[in-house]
């Protein structure tokens, strides 16, 4: 049985969550990646950066509605995902857009496990992570591969 290990690029590329967004978007654009492992000085795994991550930026912000009692503001339920979704937008660094505590596997994580955490997670990379540290990357085209490596 084939496992995260068996197929997982080691040593990915990665990026600093002190890196500026228009670092991380050159990187995603030139080396045609979805998304980007963040780590810190100890080569800890501290989130994700993602293309959609960034696509974010571009949207526009729906501020949840307000209503008045007593001369008071109250705020409708949702002012959360909008101040989360404000941060992002306005994002200057990797750390601020992107996405912490990504969905990781092990390295001993089944092939069979690995495709339907992407599937159920809609993820196109997963980190590969031991002990806290990264250890690889696994792309939907390296699943892809055992596939015409096993002619199926």
């Amino acid at each position: 049985m084939r496992r995260a290990r068996d197929i997982m690029t080691t040593d990915p590329i990665t990026i600093s969550p002190k890196a500026s967004i228009a670092d991380a978007v050159k990187v995603l654009l030139e080396k045609k990646f979805n998304g980007l492992p963040v780590v810190d000085d100890e080569g800890r795994l501290v989130g994700v950066i993602c293309q959609s991550d960034l696509v974010v930026q571009q949207q526009r912000l729906r501020v949840p509605s307000v209503f008045t009692l007593l001369d008071g503001f109250i705020p409708l339920p949702g002012w959360g995902k909008a101040e989360e979704a404000f941060k992002k937008m306005s994002a200057l660094v990797v750390e601020d857009a992107m996405t912490a505590d990504p969905v990781t596997a092990a390295p001993e994580t089944p092939l069979e496990d690995l495709a339907s955490l992407m599937v159920g997670t809609k993820y196109y990379s997963l980190p590969i992570v031991e002990d806290g540290r990264l250890v690889g990357i696994i792309g939907k085209e390296d699943i892809l591969r055992t596939l015409v490596e096993h002619g199926k």
